[in-house]
């Protein structure tokens, strides 16, 4: 909220899948905001309508598809999206089912992308 001067954001992004992510985004949003929940959530995260009732939010699901990969990409090639700081974990295929458990449990493994990389040598 510093950065905003106590006004809070206009969009936040809940993007891990946790219940303390997805209560920092209802924490932050200012009057009028958007919080956008693209996570994946294993257990249930509580609405704090008792303060958000009157700040005019909206609540947006969805999961990644292949409707907005195109957007997406455009926009990690573009720059504006560092892609490369959100990539936490890289596995080679043959790791798939450890890259899987990590991801998982992506709260204890402190995983927020997973990566999968060939087998073959880079070159």
């Amino acid at each position: 909220m510093e950065l905003t001067e106590g006004a809070g954001v206009d969009v936040a992004i809940e993007a891990v899948g946790i219940p303390a992510t997805f209560d920092i985004c209802q924490a932050i949003v200012a009057a009028g905001a958007r919080i956008v929940n693209v996570g994946v959530h294993g257990k249930p995260v509580e609405l704090h309508m008792e303060k958000l009732w009157d700040r005019n939010i909206s609540l947006t699901t969805r999961l990644v598809d292949t409707v907005t990969t195109a957007m997406l990409l455009k926009v990690v090639r573009s720059g504006k999206l560092q892609s490369k700081k959100l990539v936490t974990h890289r596995f080679a295929i043959h790791d798939i089912m450890k890259a899987y458990d990590t991801f998982a449990n992506a709260a204890k493994a402190g995983a927020l992308k997973v990566v999968l990389t060939s087998d073959a040598p880079h070159g």
